[in-house]
């Protein structure tokens, strides 16, 4: 699933950024680190659960970055729908 998340054409990197993607109904799938602190990930969890948007976990906030084609860690992504 992670090579999805690398292909994508549109995505988000980052907590905040994926947020307000779902809060305009634009992603398909979303990503969290398992290592990622709860109280930055909690509200995303939240959300996808109100809105039945599939979560994918990923064992590591470095191997996500690294996923987004990005140098640093990474608490959650999402694929949008184009």
């Amino acid at each position: 699933m992670l090579e999805e998340l690398k292909k994508a054409p549109k995505k988000t990197i980052g907590t905040k950024q994926t947020l307000k993607a779902i809060e305009k109904n634009q992603v398909k799938v979303v990503f969290i680190a398992e290592d990622a602190e709860e109280h930055v990930v909690s509200g995303l969890r939240e959300i996808c659960k109100e809105k039945g948007i599939e979560v994918i976990p990923v064992a590591t906030m470095k191997e996500l970055g690294e996923a987004c084609g990005i140098q640093v860690g990474a608490a959650s992504a999402a694929i949008l729908n184009l």
